[in-house]
């Protein structure tokens, strides 16, 4: 198994791995600690980060700001060697539909973040965002078009190009940048293998901006991941990493609820299904009495968090940050449970090393 270091700049970790940003509160310091630790890249979400904070409920935004260097600051104690220095990367996932995405993005670099991996719509402006600062970039993207006008944007708005690039495929969990007549395609013969030739189709047209600013961009592939075979088919389409989240869920380190995680261990083929969130895109959770109720009846949303830039209370059928953080903490009967395709493949509880060797053997 190729376990070569993943290089991005001048920024190195031992394994090319990254894991998946997890919100709400699924991968905070816990978790990505633990991975940075073993060599490859923890990902801290930052979707509602501060909602243990006191005053989380009088001002979302400033509790989530002051989490976001809380947790930064705790994940790089956790994963020092006793030498002080660490084996991999620690960065933040940051939604482009976070409301005042701007503020959160200048957050994470002045934390002093390696990496921001920004999805759920293109990160235009991040460039900005970060000016001045080592930290690197990377748009999460699901087809070669959405590729080619970010880089685009980027080479003529910012004049720079991406630091790396994460492919998100459709087995990915969470927010999905698919339509919903895609996604009724996935199980098709013929999906997955089409799918390779639109990986190859990025990497190529990430190489043409790699080669224009004469500098290395490596394509991370994300989605469905969960075991050393298809780390290594990844690597035959030309891939230098590969972004992982699921199979992280069910670990002694994840920072989310038992609870939650029985709800990944008990899941079956048939309990994952695609939802529409209040985000407007598509996504990828289990299904349970909470996705069953708001099927058929709004939630009474009493409460807006101004979580995101386009969410309206009047319209959305319920509130997606109470989902999330109902389901993290561990009520998972009136919870949103967002999960990966692999969900239903998890059997039991293992670790970070664990779930490591699995895809690096």
């Amino acid at each position: 198994m190729n376990k070569h270091a993943l290089h991005i700049g001048e920024k190195s970790a031992k394994l090319p791995l990254i894991q998946g940003g997890m919100g709400v509160g699924v991968s905070l310091s816990g978790l990505a600690s633990a991975v940075a630790r073993e060599g490859g890249i923890g990902i801290i979400s930052t979707a509602q980060i501060g909602f243990r904070e006191p005053d989380f409920e009088a001002d979302a935004k400033a509790a989530n700001l002051r989490a976001m260097v809380t947790e930064l600051s705790r994940a790089r104690t956790l994963a020092a060697r006793e030498d002080g220095a660490t084996n991999g990367l620690l960065g933040f996932n940051i939604m482009v539909a976070t409301k005042d995405y701007g503020d959160y993005a200048r957050t994470a670099a002045k934390a002093g973040a390696d990496v921001i991996i920004s999805g759920a719509g293109l990160p235009v402006d991040l460039p900005r965002y970060v000016e001045g600062t080592d930290t690197k970039i990377a748009p999460i993207v699901s087809s070669e078009k959405a590729a080619r006008i970010l880089l685009k944007l980027w080479d003529k708005h910012y004049h720079c190009t991406a630091d790396f690039l994460v492919i998100e495929g459709a087995h990915a969990g969470g927010h999905l940048g698919f339509s919903h007549k895609d996604l009724s395609r996935l199980y098709e013969d013929d999906f997955d293998s089409s799918y390779d030739l639109e990986i190859q189709k990025i990497i190529s047209c990430t190489d043409s901006y790699a080669k224009k600013y004469n500098t290395t961009i490596p394509v991370i592939v994300a989605g469905g991941i969960r075991n050393a075979t298809q780390v290594q088919h990844m690597f035959s389409l030309g891939a230098s990493g590969v972004q992982v989240a699921t199979p992280f869920v069910t670990t002694e380190e994840c920072d989310a609820a038992q609870a939650f995680k029985d709800a990944y261990l008990n899941s079956r083929a048939e309990d994952i299904k695609i939802i529409t969130s209040p985000v407007g895109m598509p996504a990828r959770a289990i299904q349970n009495p909470f996705l069953e109720k708001i099927a058929t009846a709004k939630e009474s949303i009493h409460k807006c968090y101004r979580c995101l830039e386009k969410c309206s209370p009047k319209t959305a059928p319920y509130c997606i940050t109470q989902a999330l953080i109902r389901a993290v903490k561990g009520d998972i009967e009136n919870g949103l449970i967002f999960c990966g395709d692999n969900a239903q493949y998890l059997t039991k509880i293992t670790t970070v090393p664990e779930v490591i060797k699995t895809l690096f053997p």
